[in-house]
Parts: C-alpha cells; sequence; structure tokens
C-alpha cells in the first residue's frame, strides 16, 4: 500500500487529498473524484461566482423567497442548528461585519459604534427563513450569507463520504490545515493533526490522532493587528461586531469536518473559558485553545502527544 497524494487551490483554500491504495492508476481516478467533488461544491457555494446558488439567495432572498437544491437547503439547516446550538457565535450571516473594517498592514481604521450598531442590523440567522416544501430560504432582513466557516468542512466530508462509497479504507482531505482523516497511514501508523506555536507556524506544540475525528482550527496566526497595545483578529464576533481578543488559537475535533469547522469559529468567540465549557458538553468533542497569554486549555478526556522542547 502507498500513498497517493493531490494539491489543489478550491475554495480560496489550499487543499491536499490522499488516498491510501495499492493501485497507482485507481488512485488517480479517486483522487479527481475529490478534487471535481470539492470544485462541485465551490460553484454550488461561493459568493464570489454569480451563478452560485449561494449569490442568488444573496441578490434576491430579502425581495422574495429563492428556490435552491435540497442540497443547499440542508447544510443552512444544519448551519441555523449550530447557530442555536453555540447562542449565535457561529453566525453564517456575519461577514457584512467584516467589512466595517480596513485591516491594511499596520493601518487599522476602527469603525463607529452607530456605523456597527447598523451593520448588527443586517445580521442574525434568526432572520432566515426556510420552507421545506417548496425547498425555498428568505430573508426578513437585508442579511447576507456566506459558508466560510463551514463550507470547506462540509466539502471535505462530502469528499470522504464519496471514497468511501468507492471502497476506500484510508485517506485524507486537508484543507489548509482542517484534516479529515480515516483509516490509518500506508505503514500502519495513526494520521495526526499537529497543534502549532500561534507565534511560530513550524513549531508543534501537540498531536493529536484523528481516528474517528476530523480537526479545524481558527485563529489569528496570520490576521491580527495591535492596537493601543492590545492584540485582535481579523475575526470579527457577530454578536457585538467587534474584533475577537483574547484567544490565538481553537483546534475543535468532532466526528465531522462541517462541525468542527463550525465550532472551531464559535469557540473561538466564545473565549477559552466558555468554549471548554461549552466543548466539555458535546459528545465525542474535543478542542485545544491558546489564549493570548500563549496559555494551553485542552478539553476533557483528550487524547493527545505533547511534543518535548
Amino acid at each position: 500500500m502507498k500513498e497517493f497524494r493531490r494539491v489543489a487551490r478550491l475554495m480560496g483554500s489550499a487543499f491536499e487529498l490522499c488516498v491510501v491504495h495499492s493501485d497507482k492508476e485507481q488512485s488517480e481516478t479517486l483522487l479527481d473524484i475529490g478534487i471535481d467533488e470539492i470544485a462541485r461544491i465551490e460553484e454550488l457555494l461561493s459568493e464570489f461566482r454569480h451563478t452560485s446558488e449561494t449569490s442568488k439567495i444573496n441578490d434576491s432572498a430579502f425581495q422574495s423567497a429563492v428556490e435552491v437544491s435540497r442540497e443547499t437547503l440542508a447544510l443552512i439547516q444544519r448551519a441555523l442548528q449550530i447557530s442555536e446550538l453555540t447562542s449565535g457565535t457561529f453566525d453564517i450571516t456575519a461577514a457584512r461585519l467584516k467589512g466595517l473594517y480596513e485591516f491594511k498592514g499596520e493601518e487599522v481604521r476602527l469603525p463607529q459604534s452607530v456605523e456597527i450598531d447598523r451593520v448588527l442590523n443586517e445580521v442574525g440567522y434568526q432572520h432566515i427563513r426556510l420552507d421545506y416544501k417548496n425547498s425555498t430560504v428568505s430573508f426578513n432582513r437585508a442579511l447576507k450569507i456566506n459558508f466560510a466557516a463551514i463550507g470547506k468542512g462540509y466539502a471535505s466530508d462530502c469528499v470522504k463520504k464519496l471514497w468511501l462509497d468507492q471502497g476506500v479504507v484510508s485517506g485524507y482531505v486537508n484543507a489548509s490545515g482542517d484534516l479529515n482523516a480515516f483509516g490509518s497511514r500506508a505503514d500502519g501508523s495513526d494520521w495526526k493533526v499537529g497543534v502549532a506555536n500561534p507565534d511560530n507556524a513550524d513549531e508543534m506544540l501537540l498531536y493529536v490522532p484523528t481516528e474517528k475525528l476530523s480537526a479545524a482550527t481558527s485563529g489569528d496566526y496570520v490576521q491580527f493587528f495591535v492596537h493601543n497595545g492590545q492584540r485582535y483578529s481579523h475575526n470579527i464576533n457577530p454578536l457585538d461586531g467587534l474584533p475577537l481578543k483574547g484567544v490565538k488559537s481553537v483546534t475543535v475535533l468532532s466526528p465531522s469536518a462541517e462541525l468542527s469547522d463550525a465550532l472551531a469559529t464559535a469557540v473561538y468567540v466564545m473565549g477559552s473559558d466558555k468554549g471548554i465549557r461549552f466543548i466539555n458538553q458535546l459528545p465525542n468533542t474535543h478542542c485545544i485553545i491558546i489564549d493570548d497569554r500563549n496559555r494551553l486549555f485542552l478539553s476533557e478526556g483528550l487524547n493527545y502527544e505533547k511534543v518535548n522542547p
């Protein structure tokens, strides 16, 4: 058995796909299937493609109900369920808030509170209406949605399902560090995800085996700024419209890449103490949080290997 890999730029991220197989030609076909599936989902969900269902929703759902595929409707439904579960710290309508800020190198423009309040009026998953009978989406406010915090995980899960249906027993989808692995490596060892030092991406702090779990990370490794001595993320809190602070990195592991993707964002917003308490209430779900003082917080029962300094 060998590990066959393919790298592609899709959904605004670097994807690496790997299958463990004995046949090179069959492996290439399986990798093609995976790449094609991610490209299909990008066409379906990208807010930057005017023919996507996301663009059609954003263009018209405030004026009238927009008919979408059952696939998109189901994804939005699950996103709304996660929003309810996380008390709104995950919200697919939050992207408008980032437009309030100008992140250009060292220069940062902070909006006035009146500007934030105006945009917050156009944010809120509670204002999305789904009609399951007619497969339509509508808004009762002038919202915009995107799937940036859940779409890559969803695509990863779709590829994994296709491969399993094809009889693949081992492989992974790595979306810019978010790892959805199954089975074991060609040498029989476990797939592992590394949690990096937020101040040095080349330095691993610990490794976590990912058997039956998918890992996703949200953090400010690169996108952050310092204002009046306080470090802020480029990510925005959907509840108050302010840049996040207090946490550098959150890694969540759960049975689904889609869920890990969304929960990593939600826990990042919650902060270390509340985030750990929240994750400890969920079955088969774990997290690693590094705060802005480089303190490490681990959820209960996490299986990990610490890297010796």
